[in-house]
């Protein structure tokens, strides 16, 4: 068959931290501290690390297995992968999930990313001076980001808001150009480490704050930690704050999501592999890699420095809300508190633009193995494709009502499908047998032989209840919203319009598999 030249890594510690940086985003830093503080502190982390021993982890070694096994079999891309792994007529077309995943994810991803960026360009030359005015954090955050009107954002063609969404946007496609050892590979072996030294910088300033306010002694640090770490916060116990069902499903959620499983990003990235190179291991190693940057890092830094002081009610909140109106006030209050905030924003900034990188190479591998485009072709088609989604959130900014529209049925929905689609393949067509023999080749450690059994069986459960409770609480609103709502309504539109056009691709990719495998 008639294939692009095969790309590799070049090296694990490549492949590791690219696989860490594509999961490593704005959801360790903001989302996750958030749950922890509004979900009674350290009772949060028993549902939390159960998901991650029952969903996360063993979702994981499923993605790199199945796609190690399709990329030495010449296929990187989710259709081509599920093709190869089951023989059905439908299989490369549930495919189209581990391609318009993370396409739409980085339609607003991107936005947010520039967010960031410009954040930390305002801190550096000293623009977030706002005073101590809570409401003029707000202000400038809603004006930044178009939340008061529809398409606010483009009255200034030259104003930060657009030059830095161009910035974002050019970097991220200028890098998936480069190819995968040249461009992402390369980037992430400096971004990783950069990253981790701000994180580091930024932690450090927070637990040497002792207590700022000696008339409330109470907002120390060692209190701020507790509020991330205590088993229980105020009158509830342990078993009562356990008996809170949605507190399972996000912190379930919140694993789901911090590892990419179900974005379609990993199953590309562990095909790139060759078939001696460890996967077990580099799968373990990136799962903790991510943990460490969500727990240890992003933690321990976002709770205690809005809890010292905001107090306990400064520091919870959504993710938008904590991470640029809370924290841009924490640190005005702080000393250093314009490079502590410079640190903090670019950080972000490093952290979301290694996860956007890897939401593109899943649709590039796909356009070059299935409409035979050469990288550059595949680059530019893709750009079309993203700015387009990019430029529609923007437009329908006020309230950003299109960029939750898209979260929620890319997101989060087509999310929790792909993974079921993947534990279903996995544990019932390629089966956990030949899985773990594809795990054990050139292994340095063997994976439990339990994986088996829970990822056949347990995964899917847990999957299954999740999504139910999920369904449970949040459709109704989005079907309300869908019927009151016209900026929804045209969302829902733009994604599948963009579903179709996938769904067209893959028709020509499938046609053009099977006329090479009747030549061979």
């Amino acid at each position: 068959m008639s294939r692009p030249p095969q790309e590799n890594w070049s090296t694990r510690i490549g492949v590791i931290l690219a696989v860490t940086g594509s999961a490593v985003g704005l959801g360790n830093f903001l989302r996750f501290p958030g749950l922890a503080a509004k979900y009674d502190g350290g009772t949060f982390m028993i549902p939390y690390f159960i998901a991650l021993l029952l969903l996360g982890l063993p979702l994981a070694w499923a993605e790199w297995a199945m796609g190690r096994y399709g990329g030495v079999r010449g296929h990187h891309s989710a259709p081509g992968i599920f093709r190869l792994l089951w023989r059905n007529r439908a299989a490369p077309y549930l495919g189209v999930l581990g391609l318009i995943v993370p396409v739409v994810i980085y339609m607003y991803y991107v936005f947010i990313e520039s967010w960031c960026l410009g954040y930390a360009w305002h801190y550096l030359t000293g623009a977030m001076d706002l005073g101590k005015d809570p409401a003029a954090y707000g202000r400038f955050f809603s004006d930044y980001t178009g939340l008061g009107a529809n398409a606010s954002v483009f009255a200034n063609p030259l104003g930060a808001p657009l030059v830095f969404l161009v910035i974002c946007i050019a970097a991220n496609f200028i890098l998936i150009n480069r190819g995968l050892t040249r461009g992402i590979e390369l980037f992430c072996l400096w971004a990783m480490p950069l990253l981790a030294l701000c994180a580091v910088l930024v932690l450090i300033r927070v637990l040497t704050l002792g207590t700022p306010d000696p008339s409330r002694p109470e907002l120390n640090v060692l209190n701020g930690l507790g509020q991330m770490w205590n088993l229980h916060v105020g009158d509830k116990t342990v078993w009562q704050s356990l008996a809170n069902g949605k507190m399972w499903m996000e912190a379930a959620g919140q694993i789901f999501f911090s590892l990419s499983v179900g974005f379609g990003v990993i199953i590309t990235y562990a095909s790139y592999l060759r078939r001696e190179d460890d996967i077990a291991l580099s799968a373990t190693t990136s799962v903790a890699g991510n943990q460490f940057f969500e727990v240890s890092l992003g933690g321990m830094i976002t709770i205690p420095a809005a809890f010292i002081f905001l107090g306990a009610a400064g520091a919870v909140g959504g993710t938008f809300a904590l991470g640029f109106n809370t924290l841009p006030l924490v640190f005005e209050y702080m000393p250093l508190g314009r490079w502590v905030g410079f640190l903090w924003f670019f950080l972000l900034f490093l952290a979301a633009i290694t996860s956007s990188l890897s939401m593109l190479q899943p649709a590039i591998a796909f356009l070059q193995e299935g409409l035979g485009l050469g990288r550059t072709r595949a680059v530019a088609l893709l750009c079309g494709v993203g700015t387009a989604g990019t430029v529609f959130v923007v437009w329908f900014s006020k309230n950003l009502v299109a960029l939750d529209t898209f979260d929620f049925w890319v997101g989060t929905f087509c999310i929790f499908l792909l993974a079921s689609v993947q534990t279903f393949i996995f544990g019932w067509v390629f089966t956990p047998r030949r899985g773990l023999e594809e795990l054990d080749r050139g292994a340095d450690f063997r994976v439990p032989r339990i994986f088996g059994f829970v990822i056949k069986y347990v995964s899917p459960v847990y999957l299954l209840a999740i999504f139910i409770l999920w369904a449970w609480q949040n459709v109704g609103g989005y079907v309300q919203s869908f019927r009151e709502d016209s900026t929804v309504r045209w969302s829902i539109l733009f994604l599948l319009a963009v579903l179709a056009l996938f769904l067209w691709w893959i028709r020509l990719a499938v046609r053009r598999w099977r006329t090479e495998e009747t030549r061979t």
